[in-house]
């Protein structure tokens, strides 16, 4: 009797054990997890990327993520690895992750698409070729984003090569979500901040309000008017909101205007050190600062469409200071002593627009901007040059001049060493 009871408890138990299993699924299904599609997928800096989007940091814990991994039909195999090892992190809040290989399948109701460097195996020839073979795939992922994903789709551009003109191509391909397209400036600002806190002997984490203006993987121009230093150990001390302004701290102003200026454009011109942990780093707090916001106050570095802000040219995609706040961002218009230059401002600007022209094809031409001063320097030494060059060959000729005015003997003594 009693093996008959507990046969019966235990099926009441597993019925109701089923029923809320079910009632679980059905909530779940309630909720619509977070569609996140990668592009590239194989590429090193997804590696890094997919742990700290699988934390929780990102999107919150309360958020459940749909993860799809794309990249080419070639990287079928290893694109099925990155799937299991991504299951394999066993995240709460990864409610699946897939594959695809598929272009018309592409960013199907996407929420968040996250666009990394493209790795081509195709050799490329000159800088204009290399300019214009960016065109195709992002009018690809253009078209598919504007076709496929969801009406408030968040795009987001990473990398180390030409992070500017893929994201205008991708916003010209995508007209009707080109707000929600930006481009992450956060690496650069992070290697600023790096320089900055080494020549001071602090923590880079210390180093607040770096502005990046302009092309994030070129000619930029990294701002240190507005940046403070926190916990520094100097004689005036503070609590913890205390901070100081990095110029009145750093002595050598020598320093600051050639050896970190070439520091850091030795890093974004060539993309040194920009690898997978920085690149994945920069566009996960990019994401995090776009959905939950940046920290009160403090300055963000973005590369965005510009409508003029600055003096800036519209049309063109720009690094410029924002805060993030309410899902969105917002430019810092009104931040006060910002003004830039003209010239450096033409500098960056002229190398931006003619990006996008030679990318185009509308320009046949890359012609790197030079500043009247550097042109005037560039003839002054082709001058000399030359002057040096006509004096060199007037001494040649006074030499033979003079060597045929020499006397016999001599002449006589040459040719008799000669002739031995």
């Amino acid at each position: 009797m009693m093996t008959e009871l507990m046969m019966v408890i235990a099926q009441e138990n597993l019925e109701a054990h089923i029923e809320k299993e079910l009632e679980k699924e059905t909530q779940k299904d309630l909720i619509s997890p977070l569609q996140v599609w990668i592009t590239s997928a194989t590429s090193p800096a997804c590696y890094n990327l997919l742990p700290i989007l699988m934390s929780g940091e990102v999107f919150g814990m309360q958020t459940e993520i749909s993860l799809t991994l794309f990249d080419k039909e070639q990287s079928e195999e290893l694109l099925k690895s990155l799937v299991m090892e991504t299951q394999d992190l066993a995240s709460p809040v990864l409610r699946s992750v897939s594959s695809c290989t598929t272009e018309k399948y592409a960013f199907h109701q996407a929420h968040v698409v996250i666009v990394l460097d493209d790795s081509t195996e195709e050799e490329v020839y000159g800088l204009e070729e290399c300019l214009r073979s960016k065109v195709p795939l992002c009018r690809l992922y253009g078209h598919l984003i504007e076709k496929n994903a969801h009406e408030s789709v968040r795009v987001i551009v990473g990398g180390k090569t030409f992070v500017n003109l893929k994201t205008v191509l991708l916003m010209m391909n995508a007209p009707s979500i080109a707000h929600n397209i930006i481009a992450v400036a956060l690496g650069v600002e992070g290697q600023a901040k790096a320089a900055v806190a080494r020549k001071l002997k602090t923590t880079a984490s210390c180093i607040k309000d770096v502005i990046i203006w302009g092309n994030i993987s070129g000619n930029n121009y990294v701002d240190l008017r507005k940046t403070r230093v926190y916990k520094y150990d100097s004689a005036i001390w503070g609590p913890p909101e205390f901070s100081r302004p990095v110029l009145d701290v750093i002595f050598d102003s020598e320093w600051v205007k050639r050896e970190f200026v070439m520091t850091i454009k030795s890093l974004t011109s060539t993309g040194k050190q920009f690898g997978r942990i920085l690149a994945s780093h920069s566009i996960a707090t990019t994401l995090k600062y776009w959905y939950h916001g940046s920290p009160p106050g403090e300055i963000v570095s973005l590369g965005v469409l510009s409508e003029g802000q600055f003096g800036i040219p519209e049309g063109i995609v720009f690094s410029m200071p924002v805060k993030f706040e309410n899902g969105t961002w917002v430019v810092l218009t009104d931040l006060p002593d910002v003004e830039i230059s003209q010239q450096i401002m033409t500098r960056m600007t002229s190398d931006l627009i003619q990006e996008k022209l030679v990318a185009l094809g509308d320009m046949l031409t890359f012609q790197p901007y030079h500043s009247e001063t550097e042109l005037s320097l560039r003839d002054r030494r082709l001058s000399l040059a030359s002057t040096d060059d006509k004096q060199e060959e007037q001494n040649d000729h006074q030499d033979s001049i003079f060597s045929d005015q020499a006397p016999d003997d001599e002449k006589d003594a040459v040719l008799s060493d000669e002739s031995t």
